[in-house]
């Protein structure tokens, strides 16, 4: 495939994954169904016109249905996988959570400057079509995964790999909690869950001009690890910590949809009505 030769061939030197790095995923599959769900319905003609002709042929052309592929091809193409493992986070918190790429930027192989690179790429239509998906199918899961408040964090506990908890009776760490552990308890299907977040109150993004710079996401994700107990003082966790924060992460995840169906209305689609509503 064209679009894989050119990001192996030019991002080989990404390999070298350094010793802050979190697990790859961000999210559970299903907090990426959802936030590609939530997008889905936020495209405006043209770029969901766009996006249908870049996702043909894919088993389920939505971005929903190419969510979770970035994290999928650590096991269908083991050598992408490992290239773009760094893409997924950025780890700002020992800065203060400012973005700063000659402190934190590892290189340039970290979710903000990927998310630049593959919207770029994206943005770019006389690039052959194979690289076009394949960077739109980055950049949807890159935008769920900046959102994720551990995937801008601390290198120091790889992005709360290293901070073992006992949730809900079972040993897990915070990384993980954060994933899928705390959305796991709503036993919700993807369908539900979405409404869910449809009839949470809209986040506070600004229609007229959308910012599609992952900075200020990363950034505002980082502060969510700052925030009082996100680290919990007690390593058994359970309804209370359930309570206090996964209100917290669906919000994160409404916000991530919003801001990929901007994101791609402004890179693909033009100005005029959109298919869904500016919020719920």
């Amino acid at each position: 495939m064209r679009g894989r030769a050119a990001i192996v061939g030019a991002c080989a030197v990404a390999a070298l994954v350094f010793s802050g790095a979190p697990a790859a995923n961000a999210w559970g599959p299903q907090g990426h169904d959802v936030a590609g769900a939530i997008a889905d319905l936020r495209l405006n003609a043209a770029a969901r016109d766009e996006v249908a002709r870049l996702l043909a042929g894919e088993p389920n052309p939505t971005l929903a249905g190419v969510a979770n592929w970035a994290d999928e091809i650590r096991n269908t193409d083991p050598d992408l996988g490992k290239i773009s493992a760094p893409w997924h986070y950025v780890n700002i918190g020992e800065n203060g959570c400012v973005y700063d790429a000659a402190v934190n930027g590892n290189d340039g192989q970290n979710v903000v400057e990927a998310l630049r690179r593959q919207t770029a790429i994206l943005a770019d239509h006389a690039r052959p079509v194979p690289d076009r998906r394949q960077a739109l199918k980055f950049v949807v899961h890159f935008v769920g995964d900046i959102n994720q408040p551990l995937h801008a964090g601390y290198a120091r506990d790889r992005g709360g790999n290293e901070i073992k908890v006992d949730y809900l009776g079972r040993p897990t760490n915070l990384h993980a909690v954060w994933d899928s552990r705390m959305l796991d308890t709503r036993h919700a299907s993807d369908a539900e869950e979405v409404q869910r977040l449809l009839a949470l109150p809209a986040p506070n993004i600004p229609p007229a001009q959308p910012d599609t710079d992952p900075v200020q996401w990363a950034q505002d994700s980082c502060r969510i690890v700052d925030s009082p107990g996100f680290y919990p003082d007690s390593a058994t966790i359970g309804d209370e910590y359930t309570r206090r924060f996964l209100p917290v992460a669906e919000a994160q995840l409404r916000l991530a949809g919003e801001l990929l169906g901007q994101l791609l209305n402004t890179v693909l689609g033009a100005p005029g009505s959109t298919s869904g509503s500016a919020g719920a």
